[in-house]
């Protein structure tokens, strides 16, 4: 069992994908209100080791020696990857050893204001940030951002890794109805995005309850709109979670010994991560899937969000 990969799970974006997570729950720069992780428990901008750079080569090493080669590696995980000071150095040894093998980091991008983690991201195939507001008012009251962030500061990160970065970049937009889902803030993403040049640009939406308990998901509907609104040819609307189910990499196992353990009590993600030895993404996975299939339910209590057996 390793500690700091895990997968491959199933993703619809980068197929059978190898996590590499480098901070612990839930060390960010933001804490943002949709999170399916929860609350971030250490927000900041500050860069350390926080997970040793031997420990996370040591896991890659046995993995590479007794698996076949995934789709993709990907930094993730329980927090900002980038928040790791030696995120550089693994993508450097995964690019040594496994070099046909690409890399995505799936980041929410508040760091690229900072030359050196741009340089260290450039051998990466794609990366992933997110941007879910284009104005300072929106910024903070979706991602509650660490105190020295700034939506400019954000977006002037996103031109400049753009501008050096010669891989592929696809933006997620996270839309939630009444926080960003307004023409304002419409018009005013549509005008960063000309500068940030996305590759693709992947809206997306709640499938689970986030960190704060008024926020909802938006339709098809809702998002087709801005779309149509953007009047863009890149954009996309990531599809529903049971798609996840045709990938090579799902694992019925894993589904079934969720609702094995949900039957018996109503579990956290945290609790079914202690009892399954599986890593919070990858639980986050298989439930989007389950409730989306009407199989289990979400119930928010004073300790957080539990999921049970839909009655």
């Amino acid at each position: 069992m390793y500690k700091y990969l895990f997968g491959p799970v199933p993703s619809r974006r980068l197929g059978m994908s190898l996590g590499v997570d480098l901070v612990p729950k839930k060390v960010c720069s933001l804490d943002c209100v949709y999170c399916e992780v929860g609350h971030t428990t250490k927000l900041t901008t500050e860069r350390k080791e926080y997970i040793p750079f031997d420990k996370v080569i040591s896991e890659l090493e046995h993995y590479f020696k007794n698996n076949p080669n995934p789709d993709y590696i990907t930094f993730s995980g329980s927090g900002e990857p980038t928040l790791n000071s030696r995120i550089g150095d693994v993508l450097q040894f995964i690019k040594q050893k496994k070099p046909d093998i690409p890399v995505a980091v799936l980041t929410n991008g508040t760091l690229l204001y900072d030359k050196k983690v741009r340089n260290e991201l450039l051998d990466a195939n794609v990366i992933l940030p997110s941007l879910d507001a284009a104005t300072e008012i929106t910024f903070r009251k979706i991602n509650c951002p660490a105190p020295q962030l700034t939506v400019e500061k954000y977006i002037k990160g996103l031109i400049d890794f753009r501008n050096e970065f010669s891989g592929q970049i696809w933006l997620e937009v996270f839309i939630i109805p009444g926080y960003n889902d307004n023409i304002d803030d419409l018009k005013a993403l549509k005008k960063v995005f000309k500068d940030i040049k996305p590759n693709h640009i992947q809206l997306n939406t709640l499938d689970r309850p986030g960190t704060v308990a008024d926020i909802h998901a938006a339709s098809q509907e809702e998002l087709k709109k801005i779309v149509d609104y953007w009047k863009l040819d890149h954009v996309e609307i990531i599809t529903a979670a049971p798609e996840r189910k045709s990938i090579q990499s799902y694992r019925k196992d894993a589904e079934t010994a969720i609702l094995g353990t949900i039957t018996r009590r109503p579990c956290t993600v945290v609790d079914l991560g202690k009892i399954l030895g599986l890593h919070i993404n990858e639980i986050n996975k298989y439930l989007d899937v389950l409730e989306a299939e009407g199989k289990i339910e979400a119930d928010r209590q004073e300790r957080g969000v539990f999921y049970k057996i839909k009655s």
